[in-house]
């Protein structure tokens, strides 16, 4: 039975840099004129593209992602959100961090109890967005 002889580095490079022109003309096919100009807008106010930028950073995680949509419905302890998304405690408090340290969460204690929710409105509008472009909800 011959064997397959495998696939030489020129092969793959050149695959893959068949693959980025199709994409690039993929690309050149999207209709412009669905594209606000609200967005051109923006791209002068360099603060308003940091800000943007560091959230989506923050959330660029899959669990932290999973957080956020837990806490768009209201403030949360930390077991509810481990007992939700199916992971330690441990790992959802260093999540919780980073979105702390961001700004895009905030909490509260209570007792003995600390308490989680999002602070920017406009993060709450991001889950909404990612949920309805991705999960079709």
């Amino acid at each position: 039975m011959p064997t397959k002889a495998p696939a030489r580095k020129t092969d793959r490079a050149t695959a893959s840099s068949a693959a980025r022109r199709a994409a690039a003309k993929a690309a050149k096919k999207l209709p412009t004129e669905d594209v606000s100009e609200d967005i051109f807008a923006l791209i002068g106010k360099s603060e308003n593209i940091e800000q943007a930028a560091a959230a989506m950073q923050a959330m660029s995680h899959p669990l932290r992602i999973k957080i956020l949509c837990m806490l768009s419905s209201g403030e949360m302890i930390v077991q509810d959100i481990v007992d939700a998304v199916g992971t330690t405690q441990s790992n959802v408090s260093q999540h919780l961090r980073i979105l702390k340290d961001c700004g895009i969460v905030g909490s509260r204690k209570d007792a003995t109890r600390i308490y989680y929710r999002i602070e920017d409105r406009r993060i709450v509008r991001m889950i909404t967005l990612t949920r309805d472009i991705f999960c079709g909800i």
